[in-house]
This record gives structure tokens, C-alpha cells and sequence, in this order.
């Protein structure tokens, strides 16, 4: 008799598991999985036509750059700035890339004497960003994502 309340009392310590409904089971479950994804990190970065979608992260991270940079150069080198100080000047560019790769200017960071000397200077980095190739917009577990990305622009005078 002893063996059967102790099998009985087992089978009840045991089932209380049973007991949990599926829909609190998948909250648990979500809420583990939203605790593990790093919201500030993308799984695939924004690829240019030429980039390998097969390339690691680093890979496909130093492509994007890559493939950026060569194209604000392309871009700068059309036009010819001219400053009147000498000393080096820092652009900071933010920028973002939609969902369905379209890039957006968000804030151009500079020197107040770049605005007086070069008034267009904003509108070229603007277009330029917005000129650039296709592009396959950044990946978070498979889903395209807006990713925000911030390049610095030096302007050396000679």
C-alpha cells in the first residue's frame, strides 16, 4: 500500500508541468528568446551587389565599408572643396538604411566654418548617400531590418 501513495504522490509532484497551458509555455518561451537577441546588432550587415551574402560577419562588415567608402570617394572627388583654414576638418555622417535598402541621411555633424565656406556640402553628401548602388538591407534573424550607421568624412586642405 505504501508503494502505491508513493507512486501516486510522485505522479503528482510530477504532473504539475502538465498542468501549464501551451499558451504560458510559449510566453516563457518567447520571453526567453527576446532576452537573448541583442537588439543593437544586426546578424547580416547591408550588402552592395558585389558583396558575398556567404561571407562571414566580418566579412560582409569590412565588403559594406569597402564598397561605402569607394563610393563617397567617387563621389568627393567630383568636386573640389576649398577651405579657407588650414588645419584638418572631421565630418561626422549618420545615416540610415531601411528595410527595403534605401538610405536616408539622419544628421551631418561639422564645423560651423565648413557650413560658411562650402553651403552645398550637405546637399552633396545627402544625394550621394541617396545615389548610392542597390542595396540588400541588413538581416536580423532573416528579417530585414532598419540598421543606422554613422562615417566619418575628413577633409584635408592642402
Amino acid at each position: 500500500m505504501r508503494i502505491i501513495a508513493t507512486l501516486l504522490l510522485l505522479c503528482l509532484v510530477t504532473s504539475c508541468g502538465w498542468l501549464t497551458s501551451k499558451e504560458e509555455k510559449t510566453r516563457e518561451l518567447v520571453q526567453r528568446e527576446l532576452l537573448e537577441i541583442d537588439f543593437n546588432e544586426v546578424d547580416n550587415y547591408p550588402l552592395f551587389e558585389n558583396c558575398d551574402e556567404t561571407l562571414t560577419k566580418t566579412g560582409q562588415r569590412e565588403c559594406f565599408e569597402r564598397e561605402l567608402l569607394s563610393n563617397c570617394t567617387r563621389i568627393l572627388e567630383q568636386y573640389e572643396f576649398v577651405l579657407e583654414e588650414t588645419a584638418d576638418k572631421t565630418v561626422l555622417v549618420d545615416f540610415m538604411i531601411d528595410q527595403d535598402g534605401k538610405v536616408s541621411v539622419l544628421n551631418i555633424e561639422k564645423d560651423m566654418a565648413i557650413d560658411d565656406q562650402m553651403p552645398e556640402f550637405d546637399q552633396l553628401i545627402t544625394q550621394g548617400l541617396e545615389d548610392l548602388p542597390p542595396l540588400a538591407p541588413a538581416l536580423k534573424r532573416g528579417i530585414p531590418v532598419k540598421a543606422k550607421f554613422r562615417i566619418p568624412i575628413v577633409l584635408k586642405s592642402k
